[in-house]
């Protein structure tokens, strides 16, 4: 029997309150993180993601206050990012009840905290954030869409690993750094779209099919959701274990439970 996919909802955090942009920028409150973790768990999600989007860029911690708040309201795995720099910050935000750990900058800067991460706390609690931007877009040249796949039917797009909020380049390439932390001891990769992110046209198919072969852990993948169609595109063209979504949860567009519903309904395996 087929591994049950998950759905889980991603609570951008900023300054307390669960935020929601385009691409990365444009930011705007979404609610409480509390009493939107409550509802979520509520409705059936899988696992819950909490992202203090603006601590690394900021220089400073995760709000440990905020995610403990959160913990005692969710009885689902909890996985938290933003501001994590070294063993003590993970240790911290552990403490403070979170399942697992999810770092981007810091494993840029430092990879070898994903293998102390990994050997002091186990692989399982290790997910390595990977903000991928285009950088030979399939973006329009005089007006037209040119076709990005070559001969093979592969995408001939290439991603770069963005830092600090999506706001840095690094000049890595999402693949062969995807490769990487896997190597190093990450548990889980959390793959987020930075062209496709707050968009809600969908997820980059393209990409997700690129890290997800190119790797053996778990894929979960973000940026792009609009509608349960995409969740579902997403599961039958790519490997995707998972697919995070944020702004058709938020905004009470679909509940978690109804988008599972059509998806167990169109065939894709999911825990009811």
């Amino acid at each position: 029997m087929p591994l049950s996919k998950r759905i889980i909802p991603c609570l951008d955090v900023d300054n307390g309150l669960v935020v929601k942009g385009i691409h990365f920028s444009d930011v705007k409150a979404a609610g409480d993180p509390v009493k939107m973790a409550e509802k979520y768990t509520e409705q059936g999600a899988d696992e819950l993601v909490f992202l203090d989007i603006t601590a690394s860029q900021e220089g400073r911690r995760t709000m440990k206050g905020v995610v403990s708040n959160v913990a005692n309201v969710v009885n689902i795995p909890f996985t938290v990012g933003g501001g994590i720099r070294n063993l003590e910050d993970a240790r911290e935000i552990l403490r403070s009840g979170a399942d697992k750990v999810s770092i981007n900058t810091a494993a840029v800067k430092n990879p070898a905290l994903v293998t102390e991460l990994m050997e002091i706390f186990g692989r399982q609690c290790v997910v390595v954030a990977i903000d991928a931007k285009c950088i030979s877009p399939r973006h329009e040249i005089k007006g037209e869409k040119r076709n990005s796949l070559n001969s093979n039917g592969e995408s001939d797009d290439r991603y770069e690993v963005m830092i600090y909020g999506g706001k840095k380049e690094t000049h890595l390439d999402a693949i062969q750094w995807a490769r990487e932390v896997e190597g190093l001891g990450a548990g889980e990769i959390l793959l987020t779209s930075v062209d496709a992110d707050g968009t809600e046209d969908g997820y980059r198919i393209d990409l997700t099919n690129l890290i997800s072969n190119a790797v053996r852990i778990p894929v979960i993948a973000s940026g792009g959701c609009g509608k349960p169609e995409h969740i579902l595109r997403l599961f039958k063209e790519t490997d995707a274990d998972a697919a995070l979504a944020a702004s058709i949860f938020h905004y009470d567009k679909y509940t978690v439970d109804k988008v599972k519903s059509f998806l167990q309904g169109s065939g894709i395996t999911v825990r009811i």
